[in-house]
């Protein structure tokens, strides 16, 4: 999924750069935003299986953080 919001991401930016290169500034702003839109998606759902990875892993439960010394 990281790949096909990673394609609609470049493909609005090049289209809004041939936007903005034509002049036409309002369509050019849309497909910028639409194209950062999908970069976000994508770092979200590249997040998302990271996150999701983590959880699966085993945890120790007897285990204390080194940090929570008084």
């Amino acid at each position: 999924m990281k790949a096909v919001w990673m394609v609609i991401a470049v493909i609005c930016l090049v289209a809004a750069a041939i936007a903005l290169w034509r002049q036409q500034l309002n369509t050019a702003f849309v497909l910028a935003t639409v194209g950062v839109l999908a970069w976000f998606l994508r770092y979200r759902s590249e997040l998302k299986k990271s996150l999701s990875d983590d959880d699966s892993l085993p945890t120790n439960e007897g285990e204390t953080d080194s940090t929570d010394e008084d």
